[in-house]
C-alpha cells in the first residue's frame, strides 16, 4: 500500500484501495474566517445541536485580520458565539494562519485524517498526516458526525535524487514540480514526495512542498514520517509498500536545480530566475502558508542584513504566526527586516488572498512567496505577480528586479 491507503485502512478497519468510496472518521477539523461562516450556518440548517468532539474542532481568524469592515467584524462576532457554545478553541486575531497554528499545536500528528475547509490543508502531509480541503457544507456534516466520505485516492509518485544547491530551496524545489506536474495533473490524487532530500527536510520546508501540492489539483500530499523531527514523540513511522501501486511515477535529478520563478499568471509557469532576472518589481511580499515561517524570514534577514532597500520598493512580511513572530523578534531577525525597511504586518495570510492588507496598484509588479499567482489574486487584476523563495524575493526587493541571491552577493 501507499502511505495514503495505509492511513486510510487503520482509520476504517479495513484494506482500502483506490477508487473505493469510504466513510472515514477524522481527528480534527478546521475552518478560517473565509468558510466559517458558511459552514456554521450549515451546521444549523443541517439540526445540528453539538459538534461531535470540541477538543478536535478549531475556528481560526486569518484572512482578514483585524477586520476590515463591519461586514467581516460581524462574521467573526458568529464565530467567537459558536465558538463559545460549542466549547471550540477559537484562534483569534494574530495568532496566525491556520495551517501554521494547527501543526504548533499539535491538533493534527503523523498518521492523523484531517480535514479543513480551505484548498491548502493538504500542507499537513508534511506530518505524514492524510489531510485534506473540503467546502464548508462537508465540513459542517464532518463537525456533525465525526467522519467524511472520501474517494480514495490514487497516488502519485515522485522521487528526486540528488542534493539541492546552496541557495536553492524547498520553494525552488515545488515551483520546479509544480510547472512540470501542472495544475491540474494530479487531480483528485495523493502525491507521494520519496527520496532523501525531502527526508533530510526540516518540517518548515516539508511544509512548503505538501502545501504546493494543491497547485497541482492534488486531493493530499505526503512526506514519509521519516527523519521527522517535533517537539512530542510518535510512533508511526508511514513508509509506502516496496510494492505500491501508483498511478504515475516521476523521476527527477535535482542536482543542478537552479532558483525558479513562477511568472503570471499560474503557478506552473516556471522558468529559472536568470530567464526573468532584471525584471523590475515595485513590490516584494513575504508570509502565507507557504513561506511565513521562522526559517523563511531568517533566510530574508541574512540576505538583507546591513543593508538598505532602495526607496520606490516596498517590503511588506506577514509571519505566520504568533510564535513564528516572537521567536523572530527574540533572536533578531525581525530587527534585521525592519532595519533593511520591511513592514511587518498582523500575523496570518495577509496580502496573499488579496482581501484585505497589501494589495497592489494598477501595473505594478509583485514578487512573492505566496502560492498562487493567478490574475487578480492579491487584490487587483491590474497588477503581475511572481512567484519565487523568501531568498529570492528578499534579494529582488534590495536590488529592486528579480535576481537570484547567488547574483546579488556576486
Amino acid at each position: 500500500m501507499t502511505i495514503t491507503e495505509k492511513i486510510l485502512s487503520k482509520h476504517i478497519g479495513e484494506h482500502v484501495r483506490p477508487g473505493q468510496l469510504i466513510i472515514c472518521p477524522v481527528d480534527g477539523v478546521m475552518a478560517t474566517d473565509t468558510t466559517a461562516p458558511l459552514a456554521i450556518k450549515a451546521f444549523e440548517s443541517m439540526g445540528g445541536t453539538k459538534v461531535f468532539d470540541p477538543k478536535k474542532c478549531a475556528l481560526i481568524l486569518d484572512h482578514a485580520v483585524p477586520a476590515p469592515n463591519e461586514r467581516i467584524a460581524n462574521l467573526h462576532v458568529m464565530m467567537r458565539q459558536f465558538a463559545k457554545e460549542q466549547g471550540i478553541e477559537l484562534f483569534d486575531i494574530g495568532e496566525g494562519i491556520c495551517h501554521q497554528v494547527m501543526v504548533e499545536q499539535a491538533y493534527v500528528k503523523p498518521g492523523h485524517v484531517f480535514i479543513g475547509a480551505d484548498s491548502h490543508t493538504p500542507t499537513y502531509g508534511a506530518l505524514s498526516a492524510f489531510a485534506c480541503g473540503v467546502g464548508s457544507t462537508d465540513l459542517a456534516a464532518t463537525m456533525m458526525t465525526g467522519s467524511i466520505w472520501l474517494k480514495v485516492p490514487e497516488s502519485i509518485k515522485i522521487i528526486c535524487h540528488g542534493q539541492l544547491q546552496d541557495s536553492v530551496t524547498a520553494k525552488d524545489l515545488i515551483l520546479f514540480l509544480v510547472g512540470k506536474i501542472t495544475i491540474s495533473g494530479a487531480t483528485y490524487k495523493a502525491i507521494e514526495f520519496n527520496g532523501e532530500v525531502f527526508e533530510n527536510m526540516t518540517l518548515a520546508s516539508r511544509m512548503t512542498i505538501t502545501n504546493m501540492v494543491a497547485e497541482m489539483g492534488a486531493k493530499a500530499g505526503l512526506i514519509s514520517s521519516r527523519g521527522l523531527k517535533l517537539d512530542y514523540s510518535f510512533d508511526d513511522i508511514y513508509i509506502p509498500d516496496a510494492n505500491a501501486n501508483y498511478s504515475e511515477v516521476y523521476e527527477f535529478d535535482i542536482s543542478s536545480l537552479e532558483n525558479q520563478i513562477a511568472i503570471p499568471e499560474s503557478p506552473d509557469n516556471t522558468v529559472n530566475s536568470s530567464v526573468v532576472a532584471g525584471t523590475k518589481i515595485d513590490y516584494a511580499f513575504i508570509g502565507t502558508c507557504c513561506n511565513g515561517r521562522l526559517e523563511d524570514l531568517q533566510a530574508a534577514a541574512e540576505v538583507l542584513k546591513g543593508h538598505r532597500i532602495p526607496k520606490g520598493v516596498r517590503f511588506l512580511i506577514a509571519p505566520a504566526s504568533k510564535k513564528t513572530m516572537m521567536d523572530a523578534m527574540n533572536n533578531g531577525t525581525l530587527q534585521t527586516l525592519m532595519d533593511a525597511g520591511a513592514a511587518i504586518l498582523t500575523p496570518g495570510c495577509g496580502p496573499c488572498v488579496g482581501t484585505h492588507q497589501g494589495v497592489p496598484g494598477n501595473n505594478e509588479t509583485v514578487i512573492s512567496a505566496a502560492n498562487r499567482n493567478f490574475r487578480g489574486r492579491m487584490g487587483n487584476p491590474n497588477s503581475n505577480i511572481y512567484l519565487a523563495s523568501p531568498a529570492v524575493v528578499a534579494a529582488s526587493a534590495l536590488a529592486g528586479e528579480i535576481i537570484s541571491p547567488s547574483k546579488l552577493k556576486s
